[in-house]
């Protein structure tokens, strides 16, 4: 009988070596593309989240002469059904309420119509803001200042500044360590 010698068939260990080398290659140039795509979706985020709130704030105060929060959200004809807003000036609470639910001229708030007693908005659909994506953070500062500038002051990393005279709203960061790609603090967004 006949022996056949078989040999074992595989990569050599340079073989190996130059594929590792490659993948390695491939992975430097495209893990840098995705940290970048990552920074982009979040400039892109909070400039969209901006644009929604100062979208609503422009209408409001079209329909109302004031921004929300410079008024209470209280107040006003009764809120026979649903929930009457019980926000007060300068507050979170009546900045969310009179973009959140119905309001009626003078900017009482109430989570149902009520056979067109509360005729505006809402103008926004949930009842709470967004965080702001680059600090994942949804507190509001409300200033009554009137300051068109609304510069946050020096390392702030929030959520959101409002100012109620001025209907000013941008991102409340002010941080020298934190700044977009092009080198600008975020709150001039």
């Amino acid at each position: 009988m006949r022996a056949i010698k078989l040999t074992q068939q595989g990569f050599t260990l340079v073989e190996l070596l130059i594929v590792v080398i490659i993948l390695a290659l491939l992975a430097a140039i495209i893990v840098p593309q995705f940290a970048s795509s990552t920074e982009d979706a979040k400039i892109s985020s909070l400039d969209t989240s901006l644009s929604v709130v100062r979208t609503a704030l422009d209408l409001y105060h079209q329909q109302h002469g004031e921004y929300p929060s410079a008024i209470a959200a209280t107040g006003g004809v009764a809120c026979a059904a649903g929930t009457a807003g019980d926000g007060a000036i300068d507050t979170e609470e009546a900045f969310i309420q009179q973009l959140a639910y119905y309001t009626d001229r003078d900017g009482a708030a109430c989570t149902q119509q009520n056979s067109g007693a509360f005729p505006y908005g809402p103008y926004l659909k949930k009842a709470e803001l967004s965080a702001n994506a680059i600090s994942e953070d949804a507190t509001m500062v409300i200033v009554s200042d009137g300051d068109l500038s609304l510069v946050p002051p020096a390392n702030t990393l929030a959520g959101w500044r409002f100012d109620n005279v001025s209907g000013k709203f941008v991102a409340d960061i002010r941080d020298p360590n934190n700044l977009d790609p092009a080198g600008n603090d975020y709150y001039t967004h």
